[in-house]
């Protein structure tokens, strides 16, 4: 898939944004020299959660949380690490091994290349999980297709409509401000600034 983009045109990728799928890791690392993995927060919060047994998950909810209101990387790292060493302290060990195992990779929308105004943004996979939400919510209604090509039609007619009224009047992110910030990076990342 990402091969084919890439023969089609796509280049200057620099985020790509998953759930952990092992494969869009590797294609990344592999394919996409150049881009940089951020690994969606909301599902890494709740694969933290899944390992937290339920009379601690309100408090590893919130402090999760913490970790991710952080102003800058280093500081969300350094939150994850006290978060950690608390879960271990409440015999929470998978957790804290979890939490420690992904966190870097979940805070790569930190970085000092992307701008603040996209980290709300980019730290999730929302921006595809909308839309595939509301094409099964349409495709339920219907219920039964009668054969692909309707299924298809009914969902290439959803994306058209969405693309031309919703999409057409929104900006997701300002493109805008990447190449400065990734000016200031670069700048930065040279003087010896991690």
């Amino acid at each position: 898939f990402v091969r084919s983009m890439i023969e089609r045109g796509l280049k200057g990728v620099r985020l790509v944004v998953g759930d952990r799928c092992a494969g869009l890791v590797a294609t990344v690392g592999s394919m996409l020299p150049k881009a940089r993995y951020q690994r969606c927060m909301v599902h890494f919060m709740r694969n933290v959660l899944s390992k937290t047994p339920p009379a601690h998950r309100e408090w590893a909810s919130a402090a999760l949380k913490a970790v991710f209101a952080m102003e800058s990387r280093e500081s969300a790292l350094d939150k994850a690490e006290q978060v950690a060493m608390e879960m271990e302290s409440r015999r929470l060990k998978a957790a804290a091994n979890c939490l420690r195992e992904g966190v870097g990779e979940t805070t790569t929308y930190l970085l000092d290349e992307f701008p603040d105004g996209h980290r709300r943004r980019i730290r999730t996979n929302n921006m595809i999980e909308r839309p595939d939400r509301e094409i099964r919510r349409r495709t339920r209604v219907v219920g039964g297709f009668p054969d692909g090509n309707s299924a298809l039609m009914l969902i290439c007619a959803r994306i058209r409509h969405a693309a031309a009224n919703e999409w057409s009047t929104r900006r997701y992110l300002d493109m805008s401000r990447l190449d400065d910030n990734l000016v200031e990076a670069n700048r930065s990342s040279c003087h010896g600034r991690p």
